[in-house]
């Protein structure tokens, strides 16, 4: 199965603190793969490195293709991508955005921009300093699905959202991402939206990956309610912050 995203022993230090150490996973084409870990894992930097925005200090990072510190001006084209906090100025409008991106993709579908906002019911002509975190999230998804990404990054796209808009974000990524022709990896320590999403998982400690594995074999059920047996807490080293939200 042709891989879209490989990662070969790929390190990341800042000074004398080892960020990331040997990571090593791939992402087949066509599959939704979850990034899990705590807080500090590693995995904002993972993306980073993704983006071409970082280089490895060792290893190497293949997606589309491409090696993204080497070739980010030929890959941005073929991602899409949704950050923890969305990195646009707060004057801006969902609309205004879109706007701005649309002559940056040949792809661009402004149907599919048009049609995903009114589901997701986002606010297009007010400006993100005054939407709400879920808001925001929301026209941040928008604007990365639109142009038909072959691959999508998702940084903890749910942190923080109410289960109402939670749900409507998770539906809308389930309908609209074409499996054939497009994979998706999500960095998240929310392990039952892993569950109902991913095809794999990858669980990061530390900087190193500890397990990974189908969703099957780690968790026995991808339909909520996901149950949460002994056995995961013992392997995620879970805690649950929310007696609703099971979480790494």
């Amino acid at each position: 199965m042709t891989s879209i995203l490989t990662l070969n022993n790929v390190s990341y230090r800042i000074g004398k603190k080892d960020v990331l150490q040997d990571v090593s996973f791939s992402l087949p084409q066509g599959q939704i793969l979850a990034l899990l870990g705590s807080n500090g894992a590693g995995k904002t930097t993972l993306m980073q490195l993704m983006l071409g925005l970082l280089k490895p200090t060792s290893g190497q990072i293949k997606a589309c293709d491409y090696i993204p510190h080497k070739q980010g001006r030929k890959l941005r084209p073929l991602l899409g991508f949704v950050p923890a906090v969305p990195d646009v100025y707060g004057w801006m409008t969902p609309r205004e955005l879109f706007k701005f991106l649309a002559p940056q993709y040949k792809t661009w579908d402004k149907e599919v921009a048009a049609q995903d906002s009114e589901t997701l019911k986002v606010p297009l002509d007010t400006p993100f300093s005054q939407l709400s975190r879920g808001e925001a999230m929301k026209a941040m998804a928008v604007a990365a699905m639109s142009p038909h990404p072959r691959l999508l990054l998702l940084d903890e796209p749910f942190a923080g959202l109410d289960p109402t808009a939670r749900e409507e974000l998770l539906a809308t990524l389930l309908t609209r991402i074409e499996m054939k022709d497009q994979s998706i990896l999500i960095a998240t320590h929310n392990l039952e939206m892993a569950a109902r999403l991913a095809d794999r998982v990858v669980v990061l400690h530390e900087g190193k990956v500890t397990q990974e594995g189908l969703v099957e074999d780690l968790l026995p059920e991808k339909t909520p309610p996901v149950p949460m047996p002994k056995g995961l807490h013992e392997l995620f080293q879970a805690g649950t912050q929310d007696p609703k939200e099971t979480v790494l």
